[in-house]
């Protein structure tokens, strides 16, 4: 009996040891990487939200599912707002596009372009763009987000 309870005793002490180690490991892993929600304050995501329901939903949706066929056009020949919750082509331009775009608008950034992404420049200041895409970049899954975090760094 003493001997069974040596073995039970051993076995609990490596399967709470497994534990701890596989958690550490899970802490170490995410140490270093940088997350939208992590990386950006609480605040400023906060502040996002808001700036965005406010200059951005009318368009694209508060849920930023934009418009559905937004590959497609609108019957005046525009360009429809797309998603901007990952599911669309919003993470493949930089940080420093994606500020520029909200600032100056589509239209005022690529010549002939057939858009109704105005700017924001004149009532939105360089902190509120930025609030506003850190809110945005929590929608993005975390691959999107690294890939897109990997990418800014490098422009």
């Amino acid at each position: 009996m003493n001997e069974y309870k040596f073995i039970v005793h051993h076995i609990a002490n490596i399967f709470i040891l497994f534990f701890v180690f596989s958690f550490s490991l899970v802490e170490y892993s995410y140490a270093d990487r940088q997350f939208p929600i992590l990386r950006d304050s609480i605040e400023q995501v906060q502040q996002g939200k808001a700036l965005y329901d406010q200059n951005c939903a009318s368009c694209h949706k508060k849920d930023l599912s934009g418009t559905k066929n937004w590959r497609s056009t609108d019957s005046d020949g525009h360009t429809v707002p797309p998603p901007l919750n990952g599911t669309a082509h919003t993470f493949h331009h930089s940080d420093e596009l994606l500020h520029n775009i909200i600032k100056y608008g589509f239209n005022n950034l690529i010549k002939n372009y057939q858009g109704k992404m105005l700017g924001f420049g004149d009532k939105l200041s360089d902190n509120d763009i930025d609030s506003i895409l850190a809110y945005i970049k929590t929608y993005w899954s975390e691959d999107i987000y690294l890939n897109h975090l990997d990418m800014s760094k490098n422009e």
